[in-house]
C-alpha cells in the first residue's frame, strides 16, 4: 500500500450547492447592526458595498444555495481538491490514529481563497461592476481575488497589511501578475490611512486598517464594490464546498473523522471544512470534536470577548456580534499574516458560544516545527497559517498514541507555503521567535468596544 493515498472525486462531483449552517443552528445568530442607529441592517444598508445577490446570501436561512454553473465551470480548473491520508506522518509519529488532510493548495492561487473569490467576482460582474477593492494580510486572499478578477475582466485594488507587504514580496508579485494593483496599508490613498500614518508613521498595519481603507474606497466610489475574503456569512457559505467534498471522500476511504481541525483567523477555511460536518451532527448525526486553531499572538476565540464590534479600525463597517480583541487591537508582526485579524466570523463565534466547537491557540515556533515535520514526511510545505492546523493534528495524533486510541483525524491544509519561504529561512536561522500581544493594548482595545444595548 502506498505511503500516501489520495481520494479524488470526478469533476462532475463538484458540489452543485453551498451549505448554509444558519439553517441548522439550534438558536439564530444575533443580527448585524447599523453602526449609527444600532438597528438591524437591511439590504439597502449594504448595497454601497456588495451586489444584491451576495447581500441575499449574507442573510439567507435556506440550507442549500445553488452554485451558478459558470462558477462551477471555473472550479473545474482545480476542484475537487484531493483528500490525502498522511501515512508517512502517521508512521513518523508512531500513532494508531489515522490522519487525513484536505489539500486546498492545489488552486491556482495556492489556497482555499478562490472558493469565494470566484463567486464574488462573478456576482459583481453580473451586477455590472467593473472594479473591486479589498484588503489582504499574507496575500492569499488578495492574490485569489486578483486571479478571479482576471477571469471576469474586473480591476482589483488590494490594500495589503504593511508588515506582510514587506515580508512577502512574491505574493505581491503574484497579485500584480494577475493584474491587480497592490498598496501597502496604511497608505496615503485614503482618509483613514493618512490619519493613521500621521499618528503612527511606521505603523505595521493590521487587517482592520486595511479593511477600513478598502471599504472607504468602495463607499466613496459608486462604480467600485468591496470584496471580503473571510468573516462574512456569504464567505463561510462559499467555502463549504471543502467540507462537502471531504464528506464524500471520507466515504470513499471508508472512514469517518472523529476530530476535525482547521486554522482560524477570520474563520473561512475552518468553516469550509467543519460546517458541513457540523450540519450532519445538528441534523441527528454523530458528534465529533471540531477544533479551531488560532495564533497565541492574536487569540480571538480563546482570549477575546463575545460582543458587538466593528470589523475595521476606522469604524466604517456594520456591527457584528463576534469574538473580538477590539477593532483597534494591533497584533505583533508574526508570520501567519492571514491570522492577524482582531475578530472572528459571526457564524464561527456563534458556534463556539453554543459549545459546538473547541478553540486552541499556539505560538508560531511550535507551528513551524510541525510544518517542517509535515513537509519532510508528506512533501508539501504548508503556509504559515496552515501550520497551526498541522500542529494541532500532530498533537491530537500523539494524544491518541498516549491513550492507545485509533481515532481518525481530518484537518484542512488550507494552502502551500511556496511564497512564504522567508519565514522558513528565519525559522532555520533561529530568527523566528514566539511573540506575545501587549496585555495593556488588549485591555485598551476591549475597553473601546461599542456600547450596544442587550
Amino acid at each position: 500500500m502506498s505511503d500516501q493515498i489520495k481520494y479524488v472525486l470526478d469533476e462532475e462531483n463538484i458540489p452543485k450547492s453551498w451549505y448554509n449552517l444558519n439553517a441548522d443552528f439550534p438558536t439564530p445568530m444575533p443580527p448585524v447592526l447599523h453602526p449609527g442607529t444600532h438597528q438591524p441592517v437591511g439590504p439597502s444598508d449594504l448595497e454601497p458595498l456588495f451586489p444584491m445577490e451576495l447581500i441575499l446570501q449574507e442573510v439567507a436561512t435556506e440550507r442549500y444555495i445553488e452554485i451558478p454553473e459558470p462558477v462551477r465551470d471555473v472550479f473545474r480548473m482545480w476542484r475537487p481538491a484531493p483528500l490525502i491520508r498522511a501515512r508517512r506522518l502517521e508512521q513518523a509519529l508512531g500513532t494508531p490514529a489515522k490522519i487525513y488532510f484536505k489539500y486546498e493548495g492545489v488552486s491556482p492561487a495556492g489556497s482555499h481563497k478562490p472558493n469565494t473569490a470566484v463567486p464574488q467576482a462573478w456576482y459583481n460582474k453580473q451586477a455590472g461592476i467593473k472594479k473591486l477593492s479589498t484588503e489582504t494580510g499574507a496575500g492569499q486572499w488578495g492574490s485569489s481575488l486578483a486571479f478571479a478578477g482576471s477571469l471576469f475582466g474586473l480591476e482589483v485594488l488590494v490594500f495589503q497589511v504593511r508588515v506582510s507587504y514587506d515580508q512577502k514580496p512574491y505574493r505581491r508579485a503574484l497579485m500584480e501578475t494577475y493584474g491587480a494593483r497592490c498598496i501597502a496599508s496604511p497608505s496615503n490613498e485614503t482618509d483613514c490611512g493618512r490619519a493613521i500614518l500621521e499618528k503612527t508613521p511606521n505603523s505595521p498595519g493590521s487587517l482592520g486598517i486595511a479593511i477600513s481603507e478598502a471599504v472607504e474606497v468602495a463607499a466613496k466610489n459608486p462604480d467600485i464594490k468591496y470584496a471580503l475574503g473571510s468573516v462574512l456569512n456569504h464567505v463561510m457559505l462559499h467555502q463549504t464546498i471543502i467540507g462537502q467534498e471531504a464528506i464524500a471522500q471520507c466515504e470513499m476511504a471508508g472512514d469517518d473523522p472523529d476530530v476535525i481541525i482547521g486554522c482560524a483567523g477570520g474563520g473561512s477555511n475552518f468553516a469550509g471544512l467543519a460546517f458541513p460536518f457540523l450540519g450532519l451532527q445538528l441534523r441527528g448525526g454523530r458528534k465529533r470534536r471540531i477544533i479551531a486553531v488560532e495564533p497565541a499572538a492574536c487569540p480571538t476565540l480563546t482570549r477575546g470577548t463575545y460582543a458587538y464590534d466593528f470589523g475595521d479600525t476606522a469604524h466604517l463597517t456594520p456591527l457584528v456580534k463576534m469574538h473580538t480583541l477590539g477593532s483597534t487591537f494591533m497584533p505583533p508582526g508574526f508570520h501567519a499574516g492571514g491570522l492577524r485579524y482582531h475578530g472572528m466570523s459571526g457564524m464561527v463565534s456563534h458556534a463556539y458560544e453554543l459549545g459546538l466547537i473547541e478553540a486552541r491557540a499556539y505560538q508560531q515556533v511550535g507551528c513551524f516545527e510541525a510544518g517542517v515535520q509535515f513537509a519532510r514526511t508528506e512533501g508539501i510545505v504548508p503556509a504559515p497559517e496552515s501550520t497551526h492546523a498541522v500542529r494541532c493534528a500532530i498533537d491530537e495524533a500523539l494524544r491518541c498514541k498516549e491513550e492507545g486510541k485509533s481515532e481518525t483525524i481530518l484537518f484542512n491544509l488550507s494552502g502551500h507555503g511556496h511564497f512564504d519561504m522567508q519565514a522558513y529561512i528565519n525559522y532555520f536561522e533561529g530568527k523566528l521567535v514566539d511573540q506575545d500581544y501587549d496585555e495593556a493594548d488588549l485591555a485598551t482595545a476591549l475597553a473601546g468596544l461599542p456600547a450596544v444595548a442587550a
